[in-house]
């Protein structure tokens, strides 16, 4: 699925300034085919409340026309801890029978911390949840690379041990048929030059990106989503980017000429955020995505 040149273990592989990768990219066909995923963070409050259960956020998906939709982990019953197989395929036949695919799904892991035993328990997590994603039938699992900067330690030194961790989750998932990407999140990785020198430094087929489109904060942010599509499995469409740390409104059709010239083929999961009523948010966002995408 990835062509990638050999990585170079050792700090200068990793060093700030060092040239970045040519060929580590997603291997797909030329064009551009898209499918629209919902993720469920758009119900964060609802799903988290329990007033709404993620067989309902199926059904929403089958009622708008949605291709699929991605029930991250945390709206799990006794999430970080796995739900039980019946739960499992409960929601697999429920979102079968709808016509609604399973696009990923995801968790919050922390691996920019130093202690070796937290990270540790995290790749672990990862992994029980790569399981839980092969069951559903999820391609992808959605992970991120850590809270902050961790004090006392370079980026450099940082990126080679989570490098380690990642690279572990990605043999596991290589296992179970499930590809481990990476949210750049504006947390432990800010820019797209520093995402794509994580995946490289991984190496890995079953690591890529998961383009967040609205946490991409430092200059321009076309720029950066454009040098990332090449590298991205998944994606998280937001209602606004961030430009020098400010936001403002994202203009869709950048978004869609960009897929056009760079090609992508796959999932383009959207979230729909902030306040007011998510149903009503949702669907608004959605008739913008159609329009700009032509959808």
């Amino acid at each position: 699925m990835i062509h990638r040149r050999s990585f170079l273990s050792g700090s200068a592989g990793l060093a700030v300034g060092a040239a970045l990768p040519l060929e580590a990219k997603v291997a797909r066909e030329s064009g551009v085919k898209l499918k629209l995923g919902l993720n469920g963070y758009s119900f964060d409050k609802q799903l988290k409340a329990g007033t709404m259960t993620l067989a309902d956020a199926v059904h929403f998906c089958a009622k708008h026309g949605v291709d699929a939709l991605d029930p991250t982990g945390y709206y799990f019953p006794g999430y970080p801890n796995v739900p039980s197989d019946d739960y499992i395929y409960g929601l697999k036949r429920t979102a079968f029978v709808n016509g609604v695919a399973i696009s990923g799904t995801g968790v919050r892991n922390d691996f920019a911390v130093a202690e070796v035993s937290a990270r540790k328990a995290d790749v672990q997590m990862v992994k029980n949840w790569i399981v839980v994603a092969s069951k559903l039938g999820a391609p992808v699992i959605r992970v991120f690379s850590g809270v902050k900067r961790p004090e006392g330690h370079s980026f450099e030194e940082a990126c080679k041990w989570m490098a380690d961790d990642f690279r572990e989750c990605a043999a596991f998932g290589k296992e179970h048929g499930v590809v481990v990407g990476v949210q750049q999140h504006n947390d432990f990785l800010k820019t797209a030059d520093e995402t794509i020198r994580m995946i490289d430094a991984v190496g890995s087929d079953w690591f890529g990106a998961i383009l967040d489109i609205g946490s991409l904060r430092q200059g321009d942010p076309y720029a950066e989503i454009e040098k990332l599509v090449p590298y991205a499995v998944s994606w998280q469409i937001k209602e606004e980017v961030g430009r020098n740390n400010k936001v403002e409104p994202t203009d869709l059709t950048k978004i869609k000429g960009i897929i056009d010239r760079s090609g992508y083929r796959g999932y383009v999961p959207f979230e729909a955020l902030g306040a007011g009523d998510p149903t009503q948010k949702i669907v608004a966002f959605l008739g913008k995505i159609r329009e700009a995408f032509a959808l």
